[in-house]
């Protein structure tokens, strides 16, 4: 019996159940871009940072699995698109970088704290929600055009049809596509996978590994649901993609939804404006992260600690919105998602990401230590 929902429909509820997912395990993993990087750094623990490889593995090899069985076009999505725009994907990954580090977290460790009671994620939910606004469609925007997004390399004038890897492999070797789109994603995923699955504290953790399993698996689902799902004929008879703010395959991804929840709440009434797969994903980690917190009895209300505090949040929170916006994701969004597309612009963002937090935290250490 076909299901009586439409596409849509099967689509915001499919973002709002795999981001409930990710919010219940995120939370009982403990998972934090922000924080592994920061374990990294001052107690040289890897074991956060490894779950965090772990679960762009998975959604690398579960990607190209999708997009290599002719289920899910890649290729449609915001990520391989030909224009590397380089200078955004720098600039706006550090900004980020900088701004997660401020803020205390990314923007997927806000969602998760509000669901376990913080006031003080609520404040930066909001500032984040306004600048990626303000980056995607009002005076951020103007910045990021004028300033950041022309400059850019046209892959498509060298006959490039995207900058993902296996791409550029098929073009160097002449390699067919699929065996290039198998060997990248072989290599890359097989070298994190060794590398992850190489430290014995690690293989004795299983929540960190189921963890980042079921992250990783989480993003696969995300393509399926947006890229498979959710493409569909049109009443002009044209194929399109239902319920995502880009018009195209998304997985998960929380900067420009934050933004666009915004819009909504405020503009309840505009019947232009619908729940989206992003939208509905924002709630559902939010949720997740509330039943775990509930049922751990980790859930208490949290402001912020001095004045101070709500400075560096709010300026945080003002950086990670405009940085999101103009890298095209977050830890999240461009550090799982569009890592699993293997498009060089994501690399590049994820890059400038970690780069922003980790001149970030020795900053604000040797600040401490010249006080």
């Amino acid at each position: 019996m076909e299901s009586s929902m439409s596409p849509a429909t099967i689509v915001v509820l499919g973002g709002f159940v795999l981001a409930f997912i990710f919010g219940f395990f995120a939370s009982r993993g403990n998972f934090c871009t922000m924080g592994a990087i920061s374990d990294v750094l001052n107690m040289r623990s890897w074991g956060r940072m490894r779950m965090w490889l772990l679960a762009i593995a998975v959604a690398i090899i579960g990607a190209s699995l999708l997009h290599g069985l002719g289920l899910v076009d890649l290729a449609k999505s915001i990520y391989p698109r030909p224009r590397l725009a380089w200078l955004s994907a720098i600039v706006g990954g550090f900004a980020f970088g900088i701004g997660m580090t401020l803020a205390g977290g990314c923007a997927n460790k806000n969602l998760l704290r509000i669901g376990a009671g913080s006031v003080r994620s609520v404040v930066v939910f909001v500032f984040l929600g306004v600048a990626a606004y303000m980056t995607i469609k009002g005076l951020f925007g103007q910045w990021r055009v004028d300033y950041l997004d022309r400059f850019a390399l046209d892959l498509a004038a060298y006959g490039l049809a995207g900058q993902d890897l296996p791409t550029l492999l098929a073009k160097a070797t002449g390699m067919p596509a699929k065996t290039a789109l198998g060997a990248v994603a072989a290599v890359i995923a097989g070298g994190l996978l060794a590398f992850v699955f190489m430290d014995a504290r690690f293989r004795a953790n299983p929540n960190q590994i189921v963890t980042g399993v079921i992250l990783g698996l989480v993003v696969t689902g995300g393509w399926y649901v947006t890229g498979h799902i959710g493409y569909v004929e049109s009443p002009e008879l044209e194929m399109v993609f239902v319920a995502t703010n880009t018009r195209s395959a998304e997985s998960l991804s929380y900067v420009a939804p934050m933004a666009y929840t915004l819009e909504l709440l405020m503009l309840w009434t505009d019947k232009s404006l619908h729940i989206t797969f992003g939208i509905a994903s924002a709630f559902g980690l939010i949720l997740g992260s509330m039943v775990w917190a509930v049922a751990s009895g980790h859930f208490r209300l949290e402001g912020f600690a001095s004045a101070a505090d709500t400075r560096d949040h709010i300026i945080g929170a003002v950086l990670m919105g405009f940085g999101g916006v103009t890298a095209l994701g977050c830890t999240v969004g461009q550090g799982i998602t569009g890592v699993s597309t293997l498009a060089i612009g994501s690399v590049l963002a994820t890059a400038s990401i970690v780069a922003g937090s980790v001149a970030t935290m020795k900053y604000m250490l040797w600040r401490e230590e010249a006080a």
